[in-house]
This record gives structure tokens, sequence and C-alpha cells, in this order.
């Protein structure tokens, strides 16, 4: 019974047993699924690591070295600019700056408005900083703010985690030691503009300047220097953590001037505070030693900028400070003319020197009356006399039988009325007129034209530089240019030798007439210049006064005996002017002086050139390699 219980039991299970678990095979299917999609995300996986690390490894290595370091280009020093000893007239000084690099920051407004509230911005570095942004590329450093100090750079750090982007870097500014004394010569420079950053992708950098004027405006390209680069390793909001690598940049070609400073110190205090300018060559080879031009202005101010106050103080002050009256002024050349007209006569052949003229005191031509500066004429002279007595009526004469076209050729070959190669901006030509000039501006050209620029009057316009060059090609008889720049990175030039320059085609007896005539203007009795004899023993001088006037003196007036030009207010009294060159017997040295409204050549520049002249021959800087000794006696008054 049991045993049939248990079989129909087994009978009962036996299909049961025998039937596929439906559950078992889902499980299977799914896990079956899994495990493909393992293999492909673990496939995908290996392809992509594959790709990141083998196939890619270097370039996603550079782009993390990117976000880690951070590279940008530095300003390179300027070159210095010295005198002919090597005395450093223009130098570099480190200062501390604000920079932001705007990749480094996702929001560059808000940025630069919480640096504002650390360092206050104000409207003018705002507008720069915003034109700046426009036209720079993201990798470019903007400056916020330059010449901080101290407690400014301590307030930038306490705050960089709020300041993305923005470091605290050393800059270069630059300095003047010598401050107004040669401003003129040297210039300055400014921060520079778009069209400079246009023309130029290395001023974008912070802490780069233009030069503005001087020789700092003529040798800019060569003081710039060659740029250098920084890598610095920064954290994850952008702050410098350490410096890895530093590539200085090349700084800008040293330049060597031919001035001497000291003579330079000494040439302005002989002036004190008179409005004038004064020139020192060596007459053999053009190097302008001393080049002075008061008043002056101090232009390390241009540097860090200049305030609208003092801005205005400059431009209306009548005695003109930022200008260079050495190149810049134009004068007539008064008297000083004269020996340019006496060698165009000469050449001519219509004048010899031993041809004679009467003065009377005035010359009548075409109903006309020309005065000479004597009332009572100076009787029958030659040219040795005219140019002693500096008579007026001689040298009328002269120009109305020469002619103004021929007298502007000899100018011009002098130097006057031309276009100097000196390494300065803003230089200006004056003028040497000529009839064709005349019509050329619709005027009709008469003799009297010509009468009133024989003795360097009426529109006959000259510079300083243009009278010393004069000067020394008068002296030499070679044809000199005025030249600043003596030496390159202390090379120098060839334009420092006296063959370099040719000579003059114009005959050695003719200027040796004219240098006596100039000789007597100063040593013989009765010369008009006896104020500018020399008191150092052995050694001569010589010159030529010259008084040019400002303002037309009617006939009547002259001929009433009682004018008197010192009397006049100052902006119309004539300017005074005197050329010389010394020693006689063999010239080494050129001075020119224009007083502005100095009244008398004779009484005003001759004695101020006099004693120019004796401190240049007692410094002697052309035989010297090193700064003369700055012990020099001053010269004695010689009636």
């Amino acid at each position: 019974m049991r045993l049939r219980r248990r079989r129909r039991e087994n009978q009962r299970l036996m299909p049961i047993k025998n039937q596929k678990d439906p559950a078992r095979g889902v499980f299977t299917r799914r896990a079956l699924l899994f495990m493909a999609v393992q293999t492909g995300t673990l496939g995908v996986l290996a392809h992509k690591l594959y790709q990141l690390q083998v196939k890619d490894g270097d370039r996603y290595a550079r782009m993390a070295a990117s976000n880690r370091v951070s590279k940008r280009y530095l300003a390179p020093p300027r070159g210095r600019i010295v005198d002919r000893y090597g005395i450093a007239l223009a130098n570099n000084k480190e200062n501390w700056r604000a920079l932001l690099l705007p990749e480094e920051t996702t929001d560059v407004a808000g940025t630069i408005e919480r640096f504002s509230t650390i360092i206050p911005l104000d409207d003018r570095d705002r507008t720069r900083i915003a034109r700046e942004m426009r036209h720079q590329r993201r990798f470019v450093p903007v400056m916020l703010r330059d010449f901080l100090s101290w407690d400014e750079m301590a307030r930038i750090e306490l705050n960089a985690p709020s300041l993305p982007g923005v470091l605290i870097d050393v800059g270069t500014r630059r300095v003047y030691p010598e401050g107004e004394l040669l401003a003129h010569i040297i210039g300055y420079v400014a921060p520079p503009n778009e069209r400079d950053v246009a023309h130029s992708a290395l001023l974008a950098l912070p802490g780069m300047r233009v030069g503005r004027s001087g020789v700092e405006q003529s040798q800019d390209e060569k003081l710039r220097g060659t740029a250098g680069s920084v890598e610095m390793e920064v954290n994850s909001v952008g702050r410098v953590m350490s410096e890895l690598n530093r590539v200085e940049g090349a700084p800008g070609t040293e330049i060597g001037l031919t001035i001497d400073r000291g003579l330079q110190q000494k040439v302005l205090a002989r002036i004190g505070e008179q409005t004038a300018s004064a020139v020192v060559m060596d007459c053999r080879n053009g190097e302008v030693l001393a080049m002075v031009s008061t008043p002056s202005f101090d232009p390390s101010l241009f540097d860090s900028g200049v305030s609208h106050a003092q801005w205005i103080e400059w431009t209306n002050n009548e005695r003109t400070p930022l200008i260079n009256k050495a190149v810049a002024g134009v004068y007539p050349p008064g008297s000083t003319f004269k020996p340019a007209v006496a060698m165009a006569g000469l050449e001519s052949g219509l004048f010899s020197p031993t041809d004679r003229v009467f003065c009377p005191g005035h010359l009548d031509v075409g109903g006309t009356r020309f005065h000479c500066w004597s009332r009572w004429g100076h009787g029958s002279v030659d040219l040795h006399q005219a140019l002693k007595f500096s008579c007026d009526v001689y040298f009328y004469e002269m120009a109305r039988r020469v002619g103004m076209d021929r007298i502007a050729e000899t100018a011009h070959k002098f130097g006057l009325g031309t276009e100097l190669d000196i390494e300065l901006p803003h230089t200006r030509t004056g003028l040497i007129p000529t009839p064709t000039w005349r019509q050329a501006h619709h005027h009709h050209w008469n003799g009297g034209d010509t009468i009133v620029s024989g003795i360097g009057q009426g529109f006959v316009q000259v510079t300083p530089l243009q009278l010393a060059t004069y000067t020394s090609r008068l002296a030499t008889g070679r044809a000199v240019q005025p030249h600043l720049v003596r030496a390159l990175n202390s090379e120098v030039g060839p334009e420092a030798t006296p063959d370099h320059w040719p000579t003059l085609d114009m005959p050695d007896k003719y200027l040796a007439a004219l240098r006596g005539g100039m000789f007597a203007v100063v040593n013989e009795q009765h010369g008009t210049a006896p104020k500018a004899r020399l008191s150092l023993p052995g050694i001569t001088m010589a010159g030529k006064t010259g008084s040019a006037q400002v303002r037309r003196v009617s006939r009547a007036l002259r001929e009433s005996g009682h004018f008197n030009s010192a009397n006049l207010p100052w902006e119309y009294r004539p300017h005074a002017l005197f050329i010389c060159f010394a020693p006689y017997d063999d010239p080494r040295y050129a001075v020119s002086v224009v007083i502005e409204h100095g009244n008398t050549g004779a009484d005003a520049a001759a004695p101020l050139a006099r004693d120019i002249m004796t401190d240049t021959l007692m410094r002697d800087p052309v035989n010297h390699v090193t700064p003369p000794p700055e012990s020099v006696a001053d010269a004695t008054d010689t009636e």
C-alpha cells in the first residue's frame, strides 16, 4: 500500500522536475546582456584612455601645463642716454605696478571694480584701461595702476583671492637725473597711444614708453630693445605661486651724445634767468657740445602724466618753456648775416675786399631812405672796415648790386635757411627769401626787400643752431653738419673725424678775409664788440654782433635823435645776437647766442658769448676722454 502510494507520488512529481525554470532563463539572458554592456563600456573607456594617454597625450599635457603655467611678455629696459663721457642723462628706475591678465579671469569688469575699491582708479585710468581692453588680445597684460606705494602693494596682496588675474609686477620708469638742464635735448617719453600700438605690437606691453621729444623721439626705435618673457606657476584662481622661468629682454641701444654735461651746466648758469638760447659746437666736425634753451621744463613729469594745471601753465607762458629755441626758434639774424652777404658779393666778382663804399649814415633808393645804425655814418669803408664797424650802408649797397638769388645761394651753403641733419625732431628751417618765394605767395618782390635782407632783416629768419653751423663752416671751410649722437653702444661713429666732412666750395682767400673782419670786430680799436675780447693769455676770438628788430621804427623817430630801443617794453626790444669762433689761429669751437629782446648784441650777447667761450676753452672737452675738472675760473669783463 505504502509502496503504491509512493509510486503514484513519484509519477505525479516527475513532469514537474522535467520542466525548465522560466525565471532561470530570464536571469541568464539579463546576465549576458549586462556583461555585453560592461564589455562594450570597458572597450569604449579603454579606447578613450588610449586616445587620451597615448594618441593625444602630448596635447593634453600642454593644455594642463597651460592651466598651471602663465606666460607673459616683459617690456625690455629702454636704452640709456649718456653724455660724451658716459655720464647718464636718461636712465631707468624700478617701480611697482598692478597688472591684469584678462585671460585668467571670467569676470574682467567685476575684477576691475573690486580692484578700484582697494586702489582708487580715476576717470583717466578707467578710460585708458577700457581702451587697452578693446584693442589688445586677452593674453596681453593691462596695467591697472603704475607707481604703487608699499602700502598699496600690501592691500592688493591681502585681497588677492578676490582679484583673479591681478598681479604685482616690477616695471621701470624713465628718470632724468639732470632735470631741466637737458630737457630740450633729451626730450621725454610718454605712454603709447592707439596709433603707436597699431604700428608696433611691442608697445602694447605694460610699461612701454614712446619718445615724444628730443633724442628720445628721434632715436626711439633704437632705444626700445627686444621683449623678454616670464613663466609663472599659478593656482586655480590665477594667483602666482612661483616663477618657473624668465628670459630677460634685450635692452635698447645705449645712445652716447656729443654733449658735455659739465659745459651744459656752465652755459645755463651764464644765461641765468634770461630768455635765450646758446649753442656750442666743435667747428671741425659739427659735434654739439652744449645746447641750452631757457626757460626749460622737467621731463620726468611726462612719464607719469602731466597735470592739466601744469600743462596750462607751460602753454600760457610767453617765454615758451616747452620749445627748444635753439632748433625751433626762428629770428632775424641781423648783422650776423653780413659775412654771408659779403661772401656772395666776393664770389660774384662784383666786389673785392678792397672796394670801398661811402656811408653818410643812410642810403636813398627810389624815394626810400635806409638808415645805417650810426646816424653820422662811417665814411668810406672797405670790407674789413665794414665788418669791423658793422656798417649797414656797405651791405645795403652790396645786396643791391649782387641780388637776392645769389645771396640766398651762398647763405644755403653756410647752412642758413636749410634743413640741418641733426637728431632732433621739430626743427625749423628758417627762411632765406628770394623773389621766386615771394611771388609764389602772390606778392611782388621789390628792391627794398633785397636791401633790408642785406643786413639780415626783412623776411630773413634763422635758428641759433644754423648760426652755430654757419660760424663753424666759415671758421674751418668744411661743410660740417651739426649732430648730437656720437656713439651707439660705445662705438664712436665716423662723423667725429674732421676729415669726414668735405670742404666748402668757397675760395680760401675770401674766407680768410671774412675771418679777418670778424677778428677786427672783437680785437681792433672801434670794433663793435670789445666786450667779447677774451682774457685768456695767448688766445683770441673772432665774432660778429647782431641786433634784430621785432618792430619797424619810423624814419621820423630815427632822425629825431631821441630813439632808444632800451626804453621800449620788453617784448618790443630787438633780439641780441652774437656768433664767434676760437682760437682764431686754429679754430676749434664755435658759439652762437640769441637773447630774446636783449636789445643789442654788443652789450648783451657779446659778453655772454665771451663767457661761454672762456668756459669752453678752459674745459676743452674735445681733447678729454674723461670729464674735465669742474673748477673753471670766471672770465673777467673786458671793456
